[in-house]
C-alpha cells in the first residue's frame, strides 16, 4: 500500500454505504452506533460556533435524518429550544426509526414558516448520496433558512460530483463523517459548505471492496524530490520547451516555471526567434538547432509542447517528440491542434486543459467532471490535469486528485503557461505523471497564494521555491514513501 495520510481519501456515497453496511459488523453497536457519533459530532458542532436559539431539525427518512434526530435529542438535553419537521417518516425498523423514536420533543410541521423563524436550522434531509432533484416544499423551506448547519452535504448537493440536483442551499457549516467525499472540494458543491469540519465517528478498516482512487491533493500524497549533497543540474533534471517564433512570452513564462520549480537546467528550443529568447533570463539556454539533432542529447528527455506555438509549430514538433519516445506536457496550442481528434495525444504524458480546451479536445464535460476526466485520460493514455478552482488530475487508470488551494487571482495571462512548467520540471525530476501533476497543481496554487491580491503570472516563478519549502516541511514526519509512491494502482 502507499505510505498516503487516510486524512486525504475521498470516498464516493456509494463507497460510503458499502463502509456503513461493513460498519454493521464490525463496529460495537453496529450502523445505530455510527448514527449516535455523527449527531453527536452534529451537536458538538452547533454548541462550539453558536449561542442556543430557537432550532429547527429537518430529518429526511434516510440515515442522514436519522443523524440529525440524534443531534436535535442531544442539543435539547443541553437545553437548546428544539423542533424537529420531518419531511417523510423512517422506514419502519431502520436505524433512522429507531433514532427518530428516540426523539421526545416537539414535532412541527416541514415548511418554509417555521424555517424562516428559526435561529439555526439543522439541514438533515438528504445527504452526499441524494438520487432526486431537491425541488418542491424541501427546496422552498431550506431556501428559507437563515443560519443553516449541514449534515454531510446541504442537500441537494452530489457528494460524488459536486453538482447541485434541483436546489442546494448556502451552508454557514457542514459536518461530514469519517472521510470527505469529492463533492466537497468539487464546484459549485464546495462554495456552499461554509465551514467544513470533518469527524471521526468511530469506523476502523474499510471492507475490500472499497478501493481509494480519489484523494485530496496535498503534500503527502505526493513528494518533492530531495535535493542533496550529490544533487547537480542533470541529476535535478532538464527542461526543453519548445518555443514558438511569435507568442513568446509563453514559452518563456513557462521555462520560468520549470526554474522556480527546481529543474536544474531549462533550454528553449527555438529554431526560428532564438535572438528574442535570448534577451529573457540570463540563466536560460537558448538552442536554434534543428529538433531533430536536439533529440540526439538523451538527458533532455521532458519537453514542454504548445505555449506560443501556433498549428503548423505544433505539427512540426509534438509528432517528433513522442516518435523519440520523450515525456511531453501538452498545452495551449497542442490541444487547440487536438481539437476533436484526442487521439492526437497519445503518448503525451500530461495534458493541461483549461475548461475551454476541453471542450475542444474531448467534448462537454457535463455535471461530472471528475468522471470526464478520467475518460478523457484514458482515452490518450496519459495524464489529464483539468485546471480550475477545483483542477482534477486524473490517470488513465482512474486514479484522481483534487486541489483546492488556487486563488482566484490565478484566472490571469499566462498563469497556465507557468503550471506547465511546473509540471515539466517535477517530471524531469523523476516524479512519476500523476504524482507530477498533483504536485505541480499544489505548488502553482501555493505560490498564488504567497504572491497574494493582484498577482500576474511574472510573479509566480518567485515564490516557487518558498512553495517547494512549504511542501517538504508538510511532509516532513510522514512515513517515508515506498517505491513507485502513487505510481502503482489504486
Amino acid at each position: 500500500m502507499n505510505p498516503i495520510p487516510p486524512s486525504l481519501e475521498l470516498l464516493t456515497p456509494d463507497q460510503m454505504a458499502r463502509i456503513d453496511r461493513h460498519a454493521a459488523d464490525t463496529v460495537p453497536g453496529g450502523v445505530q452506533a455510527l448514527m449516535q457519533h455523527a449527531g453527536r459530532a452534529v451537536a458538538r458542532a452547533a454548541m462550539r460556533h453558536t449561542k442556543p436559539s430557537p432550532t429547527l431539525v429537518l430529518c429526511g427518512p434516510g440515515n442522514n435524518g436519522g443523524d440529525g434526530y440524534v443531534a436535535a435529542r442531544l442539543l435539547a438535553q443541553q437545553g437548546w429550544p428544539v423542533s424537529v419537521a420531518a419531511f417523510a417518516p423512517p422506514r419502519a425498523g431502520s436505524d433512522a426509526a429507531g433514532a427518530a423514536a428516540d426523539w421526545r420533543g416537539p414535532l412541527v410541521e416541514f415548511g418554509p414558516g417555521q424555517a424562516a423563524r428559526a435561529g439555526l436550522v439543522i439541514d438533515a434531509v438528504f445527504g452526499a448520496g441524494l438520487a432526486r432533484p431537491v425541488e418542491g416544499v424541501i427546496a422552498e423551506t431550506l431556501a428559507a433558512a437563515g443560519r443553516l448547519l449541514a449534515v454531510d452535504t446541504p442537500s441537494g448537493v452530489d457528494g460524488a460530483t459536486g453538482a447541485v440536483r434541483g436546489y442546494a442551499p448556502q451552508a454557514w457549516m457542514t459536518v461530514t463523517f469519517h472521510r470527505r467525499k469529492p463533492g466537497h472540494l468539487l464546484l459549485p458543491g464546495r462554495a456552499l459548505l461554509g465551514r467544513l469540519e470533518l469527524a471521526d465517528i468511530g469506523i476502523r478498516g474499510h471492507p475490500d471492496d472499497v478501493a481509494i482512487a480519489a484523494w485530496h491533493n496535498q503534500p503527502g500524497l505526493w513528494r518533492l524530490p530531495e535535493v542533496g549533497a550529490e544533487s547537480h543540474k542533470y541529476s535535478r533534471g532538464v527542461v526543453s520547451v519548445c518555443g514558438g517564433a511569435h507568442m513568446t512570452g509563453a514559452a518563456r513564462l513557462s521555462a520560468a516555471g520549470a526554474r522556480g520549480a527546481g529543474a536544474g537546467l531549462v533550454r528553449i528550443a527555438a529554431e526560428h526567434g532564438a535572438d528574442i529568447y535570448r534577451m529573457g533570463a540570463a540563466g536560460l539556454i537558448v538552442d536554434e538547432q534543428p529538433l531533430a539533432e536536439l533529440l540526439e542529447d538523451e538527458r533532455r528527455h521532458v519537453w514542454v509542447c504548445g505555449p506560443g506555438l501556433g498549428a503548423d509549430e505544433v505539427r512540426a514538433t509534438l509528432p517528433a517528440l513522442l516518435a523519440a519516445g520523450r515525456q511531453v506536457v501538452a498545452d495551449a496550442g497542442a490541444l487547440t491542434e487536438a481539437a476533436g481528434s484526442p487521439e492526437r495525444l497519445r503518448g503525451v504524458s500530461v495534458a493541461t486543459p483549461h475548461a475551454g480546451e476541453f471542450r475542444k479536445v474531448f467534448g462537454d464535460p457535463g455535471d461530472d467532471r471528475a468522471g470526464a476526466a478520467r475518460r478523457a485520460a484514458a482515452s490518450f493514455g496519459g495524464v489529464l490535469l483539468l485546471k480550475g478552482s477545483d483542477t482534477i488530475v486524473a490517470a488513465p487508470d482512474g486514479r484522481i486528485s483534487i486541489n483546492d488551494n488556487a486563488t482566484a487571482w490565478l484566472g490571469t495571462a499566462g498563469s497556465g503557461d507557468v503550471l506547465s512548467g511546473i509540471v515539466a520540471a517535477c517530471l524531469a525530476g523523476g516524479m512519476e505523471p500523476f504524482e507530477a501533476a498533483s504536485a505541480a497543481v499544489w505548488l502553482h496554487g501555493e505560490a498564488g497564494r504567497l504572491a497574494g491580491d493582484g498577482l500576474i503570472a511574472e510573479d509566480l516563478p518567485l515564490h516557487l521555491p518558498d512553495a517547494c519549502k512549504r511542501a517538504r516541511e508538510m511532509c516532513a514526519g510522514l512515513p517515508l514513501p515506498l517505491a513507485g509512491l502513487i505510481s502503482g494502482g489504486a
